[in-house]
């Protein structure tokens, strides 16, 4: 019998088989190969939660316009310049010309790194006036979309994006859901930093309307935002994914739902998060109901407060969040109603309800007191001598929607939008006066 390891195996709780060395080998190499291979064929990596349940919204829309906002305009005054794209900015703030990408932050070394083409790590050690890539990814595979990135401070480098190539859009209007819809959540890395790349991990196949946010938190978490199309009827849903490794391993949240919501447009969607001061996480959500949504995490992102109606009011577009080197909150957003007026049309975007989508003009406040209050928001671009017409349609070539945040130097911000191509350069102080 010495040719047997004294190993036992427990299958269905009855059996005990005892193998021999030469076996358990083979076994643990064909466990390895295993492991492999699907890794290679894109398996989901990420755990998720016991109670898979998800965290209902309990929202009551009640009646749909208010007559005033919580927070009145800034006078962004007659005195500005137009761009080059027909955008109006008010004075103070200038256009940048050479600047690429959306989401941003400086390496190690001092370059500024970004995606572009939906494939490639672009930097720049110029301070953004040139660029130059390299291929992160197969181009064949993959499509990154709506790509949000960051370094470690342990120096890895983690991008997360929605895969295009496996876009699958199955909405119908008959049933208000889409059935096998799918536009998987990845992430990728690298090690070394951006010299070479591994593996993208997905993180689930499931419809991502958008991922608006990435952070590492004081304990070295990085968090990044996510969504869902939940089914029955189809809805949008808010999640986040949690990695304590430098994104080797991920842990999913609860998701963030309102079962009341129904159609393509609707429910919980495209949020940003911060860290604030006392260690929670604070995340701000897109909804059609006139104002931002917030939720409280005090695990670093694994679970959720029931989410609540802020005071910020906001058409139904998605805002970027972020602290400053000087501690200050800056946010970035499209209200709800444009400036001076205090209505807007409604749009009926296959949601539960009609809503805002006042994308025109673009504003920026800041908070001293992480978000507790704020400065008057400034308009800081709009489309110049438009007004948006009211029998439903909508032009979005006029869209300044979709904002990103990038800290170039301390006090001196990069906001660059998806829709509109914006891209103008401003200075902290000059808002806060």
């Amino acid at each position: 019998m010495n040719q047997f390891k004294n190993i036992t195996f427990l299958f269905s709780n009855k059996l005990m088989v005892r193998f021999p060395k030469n076996v358990i080998k083979l076994f643990n190499s064909f466990i390895i190969v295993f492991i492999l291979i699907s890794l290679s064929n894109n398996k989901l990596t990420a755990t998720v939660p016991k109670n898979v349940d998800a965290v209902d919204g309990r929202v009551k829309v009640k009646k749909q316009t208010s007559k005033s906002a919580i927070f009145p305009y800034k006078d962004s005054g007659d005195n500005g310049s137009i761009l080059s794209n027909g955008f109006w900015i008010p004075l103070g703030v200038e256009e940048v010309f050479d600047f690429t990408g959306f989401s941003h932050f400086r390496l190690k070394n001092g370059d500024i790194f970004t995606v572009t083409s939906g494939y490639n790590a672009t930097v720049s050690s110029d301070n953004g006036k040139t660029w130059r890539s390299t291929r992160m990814v197969d181009a064949t595979k993959y499509s990154m979309a709506s790509s949000e990135c960051l370094q470690t401070k342990d120096g890895v480098i983690i991008v997360a994006f929605m895969n295009a190539k496996e876009r699958n859009w199955t909405w119908d209007n008959n049933i208000f859901d889409a059935p096998g819809a799918t536009l998987p959540t990845y992430i990728v890395r690298s090690l070394d930093g951006g010299k070479t790349w591994l593996e993208p991990q997905k993180l689930h196949d499931d419809w991502t309307g958008a991922i608006r946010a990435i952070i590492e938190t004081e304990s070295r978490s990085v968090i990044i935002t996510s969504m869902m199309l939940l089914h029955n009827p189809g809805r949008h849903a808010v999640l986040t994914y949690k990695s304590d490794d430098n994104g080797e391993t991920w842990q999913r949240s609860d998701i963030l739902d309102n079962k009341n919501s129904r159609g393509n447009h609707a429910g919980l969607m495209e949020s940003t998060i911060v860290q604030l001061k006392d260690g929670r996480i604070w995340q701000l959500i897109r909804t059609n109901w006139d104002y931002f949504y917030e939720s409280f995490s005090s695990d670093e992102g694994l679970t959720w407060s029931v989410p609540m109606k802020t005071d910020i009011d906001a058409s139904s577009s998605p805002g970027a969040l972020t602290r400053l080197k000087s501690g200050r909150l800056v946010l970035v957003w499209n209200r709800m109603y444009p400036e001076g007026e205090t209505t807007t049309t409604l749009y009926d975007n296959s949601a539960e309800v009609k809503a805002s989508y006042m994308r025109h003009q673009l504003s920026i406040m800041f908070s001293d007191d992480d978000g507790k209050t704020w400065l008057t928001p400034t308009v800081l671009a709009k489309a110049y001598n438009y007004t948006p017409p009211n029998d439903g349609s909508w032009d979005t070539s006029r869209w300044l929607s979709y904002p990103h945040i990038f800290e170039i130097e301390p006090g001196i911000l990069i906001i660059s939008t998806e829709n509109g191509g914006l891209r103008v350069k401003l200075k902290e102080e000059d808002f806060l006066r």
